[in-house]
């Protein structure tokens, strides 16, 4: 559904149009990270859950919506002004009601997390995609331009927040009686998302900044693609590992063995998805995109090689709230930080947004070695052990390139005229 709309969007808008929703998103993103609440991760963590905790939650996800509406009013006009374009006020509003419905959601889901019942989650996830879908290519349909994507934004998980009363029962309740079993994540979590925050929004910012809303649209497209695979696949396929971790986590050798195996399988994933995108990137922007959105081939190319190792963070992610080490997170957000902001700049500085896409994939690959680092401090799992346990899937990727560019010959000589 997102990989559809997407390329619905891209024929029938202008990349400036994507330009502009991505500033503006850009800036909801932050506030949503910087706000961002461990409900979820916490819940899955406790021995029990009782409807005092689920209370608590839905209470926290309220107010942290309150803090986003109150945040974004303050920051819309002088995040616009800085930028030079006033449409962006009235588009941050509108994209704020995204964040503050998935706070708002039913905790109740939790109860089918922790049992590993992905079902309704399944359904819910597909029926705010879906509904999002239709309203926005109504939207398209009717003139609306830009507003189609603000509109796909909000409508996914205002619907999501609805479908999940219907999925997983609850009656909402203000209470905090159970506080401080989701205090000692917040503080090492919250640092951990102001970091990361920064990290994933820096670059559209800077380009937002320095550059035209078309280059920017350009690169916020590409961008989306080179993720979809680990966003919207691997991503949801790896919901269950964090409560299958919290299950194990007394258990040294089943847990390292649980770990070896999930960050096998997110990588045989990864590894053909981002591989098969960077060779192929020039076909996808002609055939799927269209000329608007010549000169993407490259930014395309060097961002899906750059987000290859992020299902392994993400499994290392789900590992460190299991074991209750949160601090984990934080330190390779910040060393990523350190790393990502002067390879970001400098590339934008010398090479514009190609060097920026550089930048990237250069950051990306000194923190794969800090992921296999701080495994090692975790688990006791050794550096060579963990690249061994990826060797299949290194040669299987290495073979895929070498018949991508064999083929790629003929078949370019193999044209009508």
């Amino acid at each position: 559904i997102d990989f559809f709309t997407l390329l619905i969007m891209a024929r029938m808008l202008t990349p400036a149009d994507f330009g502009l929703t991505a500033l503006a998103m850009s800036c909801v993103a932050i506030v949503d990270m910087v706000l961002e609440i461990p409900v979820t991760q916490a819940l899955v963590r406790l021995p029990h859950v009782d409807k005092a905790h689920l209370d608590t939650g839905f209470t926290l996800g309220a107010l942290r919506g309150l803090a986003i509406a109150l945040l974004l009013l303050a920051v819309a006009w002088p995040f616009s002004w800085i930028n030079g374009d006033p449409q962006l006020v009235p588009v941050i509003l509108a994209l704020a009601f995204a964040p503050i419905a998935r706070g708002l959601a039913s905790p109740g889901l939790i109860l089918f997390i922790r049992e590993l019942g992905f079902l309704r989650n399944f359904l819910l996830e597909t029926g705010g995609k879906l509904a999002a879908f239709c309203l926005a290519i109504a939207t398209l349909l009717l003139g609306g331009g830009y507003w189609a994507l603000v509109v796909n934004f909000v409508a996914a998980p205002v619907f999501g927040c609805a479908i999940s009363y219907r999925l997983a029962p609850y009656r909402p309740a203000l209470s905090l009686s159970r506080l401080s079993d989701f205090a000692s994540f917040v503080g090492w979590f919250t640092c951990a998302q102001l970091v990361s925050a920064v990290n994933w929004q820096f670059d559209r910012i800077l380009l937002g900044l320095g550059g035209s809303k078309e280059v920017l649209g350009r690169y916020a497209v590409a961008a989306d693609l080179s993720v979809m695979p680990t966003q919207s696949l691997i991503g949801p396929a790896l919901q269950p590992i964090m409560a299958a971790f919290a299950r194990i986590k007394g258990e040294d050798q089943r847990l390292r063995l649980a770990f070896l195996k999930a960050a096998r399988f997110s990588m045989l994933a990864s590894v053909p998805c981002s591989l098969g995108i960077a060779l192929t990137s020039d076909l996808i922007v002609e055939v799927l995109l269209g000329p608007k959105w010549h000169g993407a081939d490259w930014l395309l190319s060097l961002l899906s090689l750059s987000v290859m190792a992020t299902p392994y963070f993400q499994t290392l992610y789900s590992l460190s709230l299991a074991l209750g080490r949160p601090e984990v997170i934080f330190r390779l957000n910040l060393y990523d930080l350190a790393i990502r902001v002067p390879a970001v700049t400098i590339g934008f500085l010398q090479w514009g947004a190609v060097g920026m896409a550089a930048g990237r994939l250069v950051a990306a690959a000194v923190m794969a070695a800090f992921f296999l680092r701080w495994l090692r401090s975790l688990l006791a799992i050794g550096i060579a052990e963990q690249l061994l346990n990826l060797w299949k899937v290194a040669f299987a990727g290495a073979i895929m390139t070498a018949g991508v560019l064999a083929l790629r010959g003929p078949i370019a000589a193999w044209q009508l005229p």
